[in-house]
């Protein structure tokens, strides 16, 4: 780089200047081409670096010694300008164009004259395909470890919204397909459209910004963002991680419309519905009218004929029992019942009859049996029973001695006698 820039110190000076930034005072400032030489010495004494980012603005000039680029970040809005000599740029296995996604080798440097930081490029490699789609397989690995992708995260999208947030490109098809196909099925239904950039390096922060717009409004009831397809590098935004972590936090259940059915960014996968396309979303934001009215004619004509089969089963039935013999002469089954408890009357009066002339007879054996037995039998025969003053009965002469009194037991009273000889 050349040294665009006059010398530090050149001049008549007053004062000697700080040798330090930090001893600078409102009295003793530095001039603007002392700072200027100071951050252009410290930024040369950077080493290159490799840098990653999208080519938003270049223009080819063969005539021109130098390219310049632009790159910008995919995440936010930095962006940083890049300088290469014509010869190295031209070879280059591919030349970069907008929208390109490239990683630099550069060093930084700075311009004095401009105070302007630029790197200066010594190789620019285009990022391919197949390493876009593994860094997006790496990231989808870390969200769903994160849980980003779960199905209990997602919401169910309601029946009938009555605002419907809707984030496309700037009078895209995709706007299109989804307000026609929606309105057709449902003609009162209402949009809130964010016409936005869908691809290059605005479209992350763009589509995020309406996104957190519409999910803050409270009468939004269902967000659709919609693109409509396109090659692996269109779709990168989609597959942003801000982007998915935005989409992930939103609160308002959000629809998923970017690519066709092959497409699957990440965007769909944390999305509380993913649409194959536009108009897949607008059939599933919004009910058919025809199909609903038409679904309304048929539940009521199945109502109808259930509560007439009902009417008509239970007629049928009243008509049954209405013909019964107990309907038409209440008093049959009552006669039936009298007649049943006077024939069980009769059979409880033999039972009983019977049991007693059993008992009877019973009764007057244990009778007889009783009086066989009986001790008072045994005395009305001519016996007596003899008990000693002391009550034991006597059952041998050898029980009493001459002179002992004993009490005599007859059939009919007692008496007392005195013993006046006993016998062997």
């Amino acid at each position: 780089m050349s040294d665009d820039h006059p010398a530090p110190g050149a001049g008549p000076e007053t004062q000697p200047l700080p040798a330090r930034a930090a001893d600078t005072t409102a009295h003793s400032p530095w001039p603007v081409r002392l700072l200027s030489a100071k951050i252009r010495d410290y930024v040369a004494r950077m080493t290159s670096v490799w840098v990653e980012g999208q080519v938003v603005e270049h223009t080819y000039r063969g005539g021109s010694g130098v390219q310049f680029i632009t790159l910008r970040d995919t995440d936010v809005e930095a962006s940083l300008p890049v300088h290469m000599l014509t010869r190295a740029f031209d070879g280059l296995d591919a030349r970069p164009q907008n929208g390109d996604h490239v990683v630099v080798q550069a060093r930084p440097e700075y311009w004095v004259k401009t105070g302007r930081l630029s790197l200066r490029a010594s190789s620019i490699r285009q990022v391919g395909v197949g390493e876009l789609l593994a860094r997006i397989e790496q990231l989808r690995s870390v969200l769903a470890a994160e849980g980003l992708f779960d199905a209990d995260r997602k919401r169910a999208l309601p029946f009938l919204p009555s605002v419907v947030g809707l984030v496309c490109g700037r009078e895209s098809k995709a706007e299109h397909d989804v307000v026609v196909n929606a309105r057709a099925r449902w003609p009162q239904v209402r949009f809130e459209i964010r016409e936005v950039a869908v691809q290059g390096a605005g479209a992350v922060q763009e589509v995020g910004a309406a996104v957190a717009e519409l999910d803050a409004r409270p009468e939004v009831d269902v967000i659709v963002v919609a693109r409509g397809g396109g090659s692996v590098e269109d779709l990168l935004p989609f597959s942003n991680e801000t982007l998915v972590r935005a989409v992930a936090a939103c609160r308002t259940p959000l629809v998923s419309a970017i690519g066709h059915q092959t497409d699957t960014p990440l965007i769909d996968l944390v999305a509380d519905y993913r649409a194959s396309t536009p108009t897949d979303a607008a059939k599933r934001i919004v009910p058919d009218v025809a199909e609903e009215r038409q679904r309304v004619a048929q539940a009521r004509q199945r109502i109808r004929g259930s509560v007439t089969a009902m009417l008509s089963r239970e007629q049928h039935g009243l008509d049954a029992v209405r013909s019964r013999p107990v309907l038409a002469r209440p008093s049959t089954m009552v006669d039936q019942r009298e007649s049943e408890i006077a024939q069980h009357l009769r059979h409880v009066r033999h039972l009983l009859d019977a049991a007693l002339l059993r008992g009877a007879g019973e009764v007057g054996r244990l009778t007889g049996q009783v009086r066989a037995l009986s001790p008072a039998s045994t005395l009305e025969r001519g016996y007596a029973v003899v008990q000693r003053a002391d009550g034991a009965v006597v059952r041998a002469a050898d029980d009493v001695t001459t002179g002992d009194a004993v009490h005599v037991r007859l059939a009919d009273g007692s008496l007392d006698a005195a013993v006046t000889s006993v016998g062997a």
